[in-house]
Formats: C-alpha cells, sequence, structure tokens
C-alpha cells in the first residue's frame, strides 16, 4: 500500500464515522508516524508505506474513529504560532483562545506591564505565549493539576521561556503569596456540568476538571472575580475568556463587585463573545 492509498482509506474511514476534517487528519497523523513534514508527504505519496507503519498508521486511525482528538495522539498543537506538547492530562489549546492572548498582549506593550499572573494554566499556552512576545515580563502560572503543571514547563522550556515563568500549584489564589500583578489572565473551567455530557467525542476525551464550570458554567468567574482584587495594582487588567453566551452573566458578576471599571468585551473570528476586558478601579 502507498502512502496516498493508506491516506485514502483513512480518509474514507473517518468520513464514514463523521470525523471533522478527514482528510487533514488523515495527512496530519501520516505525518507523525513517518516522522516528515508535510512537504515530504505530499512529495513523495507513491512510496510504498512499510508494512509495521502501516499498521501504526491504522491503529492510529481506529483512535480517531473512537472519537480520541488526534493531539492526544501525536501529541503537539500549534498555538500562537508556538509548538506545545499535549495530552490527556490537559486541554488542548483553542485558536479562539488566541484572542484573549493578543489582547493581553496589546494591553501589556501599551501600559509597560510586566508582572502577569496565569489561572489555570493548563498547557501553560497562554503562560509560554506571553513571555514569548512581551519582553523582561514575570509571569507566574497557577494551577490546581500538578500533572497539567508539569506539562506547562515542559512546553516553557520547549520554548525557552522557563526563566520567565513561575509555575505554582494552586487551586485558584489558594497558593499566591501576597502579590500584586499588572494583569490577570483565565481561560477557566466553563461549561455548565450537565453540558458536559452532550459534547463532541473529542472534547469529553479531555479532562472534566479543565472543563467543567458548575451548574451554572458560572463557578469559577465568581470566585475569580471576588478575589482578584486583592492581587491586581490599581488599575490592573482582569482579562478572561468567556462561553459564547456568557457575556451578560459575566459582566454583572464584575458589576456586583463594584470594584471593577472600564468593562469590555471582544469577539472571536467566528463572531462569539469571547473575552471580556476589565480595569480595577
Amino acid at each position: 500500500m502507498t502512502i496516498a492509498e493508506a491516506m485514502k482509506k483513512s480518509m474514507i474511514e473517518l468520513k464514514n464515522e463523521n470525523i471533522e476534517l478527514p482528510k487533514l487528519k488523515s495527512r496530519l497523523l501520516m505525518q507523525f508516524v513517518l516522522n516528515k513534514p508535510r512537504q515530504y508527504v505530499i512529495v513523495n505519496d507513491m512510496d510504498e508505506l512499510e508494512k509495521n507503519k502501516e499498521k501504526i498508521y491504522f491503529s492510529y486511525v481506529k483512535k480517531l474513529r473512537q472519537g480520541f482528538p488526534i493531539e492526544h495522539i501525536t501529541h503537539q498543537k500549534e498555538f500562537m504560532k508556538l509548538n506545545f506538547y499535549v495530552d490527556s492530562n490537559v486541554l488542548i489549546p483553542r485558536q479562539d483562545t488566541e484572542i484573549l492572548v493578543e489582547e493581553v498582549i496589546n494591553i501589556a506593550k501599551k501600559n509597560n506591564c510586566k508582572k502577569i499572573l496565569d489561572l489555570c494554566t493548563g498547557s501553560g499556552a497562554i503562560a509560554v505565549s506571553l513571555a514569548k512576545y512581551i519582553e523582561n515580563c514575570e509571569i507566574t502560572a497557577l494551577d490546581i493539576s500538578n500533572d497539567a503543571l508539569k506539562i506547562a514547563k515542559k512546553n516553557a522550556i520547549s520554548n525557552e521561556v522557563q526563566n520567565k515563568i513561575t509555575f505554582v500549584n494552586s487551586d485558584l489564589f489558594t497558593n499566591l503569596n501576597e502579590q500584586k500583578f499588572d494583569i490577570i489572565v483565565s481561560n477557566p473551567p466553563y461549561i455548565k456540568t450537565d453540558v458536559i455530557k452532550q459534547l463532541e467525542e473529542e472534547v469529553k476525551k479531555e479532562p472534566h476538571i479543565a472543563l467543567d464550570g458548575g451548574d451554572d458554567g458560572l463557578y469559577f468567574y465568581k470566585k475569580i472575580i471576588k478575589q482578584s482584587y486583592q492581587y491586581l495594582k490599581f488599575g490592573g487588567y482582569l482579562c478572561l475568556e468567556i462561553g459564547y453566551d456568557q457575556k451578560i452573566d459575566v459582566i454583572e458578576t464584575l458589576e456586583n463587585e463594584d470594584k471593577f471599571e472600564g468593562t469590555y468585551a471582544k469577539k472571536d473570528l467566528c463572531n462569539n463573545d469571547r473575552i471580556i476586558v476589565t480595569r480595577l478601579k
């Protein structure tokens, strides 16, 4: 069987299971199995695929058909033009979250913000990206999961920013010393508990702890908003990713605290409300 034949067979199998982007995923899997770049697979697609690699390839195709995210097989995800290692211990970084990171970078550069706190860091995608693109910054990255922190540290090292990030095992602010930050950023769990079981199979394979935002999806926003003012400098920024239908609820929570001003929201590429930014009075 040639490389092209294997990818075609894979594409048909994935399409039959209604797996999204079957052509792209078939090629990405082939790149991973051959440990070769995209160009190699395209140019050499008439080459025979070694029997052992064919077997490995179709074992991975089977996993995709069972609903496993391709990132849990290849352990690779691009985010903010950087490469990240991911596995089943962390949420796979989404393109939507780049809107949040880009806004924080803009705020930091415009206001000369150096001290930044990333809550619920997971794979470290936000913290590592900020450390990479903001000069002379000091990032503190918190997560309740030690397994997630190991991955975040690995990503900091592979992207050569480990000296700019301090990782702390903490349930939100619990283990944080009395520090004040210019910016607090977070992409917390925000899916309603009873909605999780209705999600796509791929998403359900991701860590439950990184998805579950409580009965109303607002559990972490309420805690972060209630406590964050103690850790922000005056005029410091709180930047949050939100679910597409949570803008009004999160802004209402901010207004009830009466400690923030200048609140605004921004949309993602699909025109959904995606982030909320506010400042400490």
